[in-house]
């Protein structure tokens, strides 16, 4: 690890957990949520995050199938309509700078999702992306989470 950012500021780490409590607070389904940080995780290479929400995510019950095919959730018929949506806005979020935030995938969030849950599933983004940061540039060593 380059830096103990959960020592050197802890601050910073209270700010960002509160971030998630509210996230987890909302009426969002934690496997979604799952899925979402994920997905994130994958488009970012954070082996750290992929490692535990994996665990997490089978904590939940999720299926070893869909998680192993996440990264081509477009292609896979066993995600719902609600899922293609959060991985979609995801996907657009994450890759901000090439995406630009579609209306076309906006307006499929929220079909799907009321305003409420658009927001926390947008700061449920913004978290998971912030967290991937930590974890790749400051290098969190990988393998020795375990699922609570």
């Amino acid at each position: 690890m380059r830096v103990d950012f959960r020592r050197v500021f802890p601050e910073a780490m209270r700010a960002m957990a509160g971030l998630e409590e509210a996230v987890h607070e909302s009426s969002l389904e934690p496997e979604l949520l799952e899925l979402v940080k994920m997905r994130a995780s994958q488009l970012n290479g954070c082996a750290y995050c992929l490692d535990m929400h994996s665990k997490d995510a089978r904590a939940r019950g999720e299926s070893e199938q869909r998680l192993y095919v996440l990264n081509a959730w477009r292609e896979a018929p066993f995600y719902s309509e609600r899922e293609r949506a959060a991985l979609a806005w995801c996907e657009a979020l994450t890759l901000l700078p090439e995406t630009a935030a579609p209306d076309d995938v906006y307006e499929q969030v929220a079909a799907e999702f009321g305003e409420e849950q658009v927001v926390a599933l947008t700061l449920a983004i913004v978290a998971i992306n912030g967290w991937n940061r930590f974890a790749v540039g400051l290098r969190s060593p990988v393998g020795h989470y375990v699922s609570p």
